[in-house]
């Protein structure tokens, strides 16, 4: 097991005490992160990321008390350094929108599978630059819809697309990215569809080449 200074610290926010002991024990089977507090309010987790002031805060949208743009800013004043990564029931593309904008480093919906959080954690904790999201279809279609030429956001991969894409720049194939993610070929295949329409990307080497350019995924050469 890492030594303490090793790990990513956490601090998990959300009023569900059972939601919060779920994620707790998710973590502990990770040997690279440690949870360090948990609250159920804003006015709470302010205080607590000031004290301890974690690598990781995972955050809810709806908590009592202030706003969770108020909350967001405090936290950033409080510990410049702690990411946030929003993990909630809201699917609004433009609560979505405006909380990146604030500088959440990921926003997951509470469907998403804990694979995709641990990505998102991890990602959230070694890149200033990534962004990744876990949400519906539509939400991303309303964030495209709101650009201003209409393309889609460079940053706008989910976690699973990340996890493949950084497969495909191993030259794996398809039922290589398949066996190593237990998903189906057909599956795979859909993700890339995906990553190419939003990234613009003619083919595997070009959306690769597209993804490293924008830090979404590392080059071989800096792992």
């Amino acid at each position: 097991m890492p030594a303490p200074t090793d790990q990513i610290t956490v601090v998990i926010v959300d009023d569900h005490t059972l939601f919060r002991v779920g994620l707790r024990e998710i973590f502990q089977d990770q040997d690279d992160i440690v949870v360090v507090g948990e609250a159920g309010d804003g006015a709470t987790a302010v205080k607590l990321i000031a004290e301890l002031r974690p690598a990781i805060l995972l955050l809810d949208v709806s908590l009592p008390g202030e706003d969770v743009t108020t909350t967001m800013r405090a936290v950033k004043a409080a510990s410049p350094g702690t990411r946030v990564v929003i993990v909630s029931m809201q699917d609004e593309p433009r609560l979505i929108q405006e909380l990146i904008a604030l500088g959440a480093r990921a926003y997951l919906l509470k469907s998403a599978s804990w694979h995709e959080l641990m990505a998102a954690v991890r990602m959230a904790h070694t890149s200033s630059t990534r962004v990744l999201l876990s949400i519906s279809e539509g939400s991303v279609a309303g964030m495209r819809g709101s650009a201003r030429d209409d393309r889609p956001p460079i940053g706008v991969l989910s976690a699973r697309e990340i996890e493949v894409l950084r497969l495909a720049s191993a030259a794996m194939s398809n039922a290589q990215i398949a066996s190593r993610l237990h998903l189906t070929e057909a599956t795979v295949k859909r993700h890339l569809h995906s990553i190419f329409t939003k990234l613009g990307a003619v083919s595997r080497i070009d959306a690769v080449s597209k993804a490293i350019s924008a830090s979404l995924i590392p080059s071989w050469t800096d792992e």
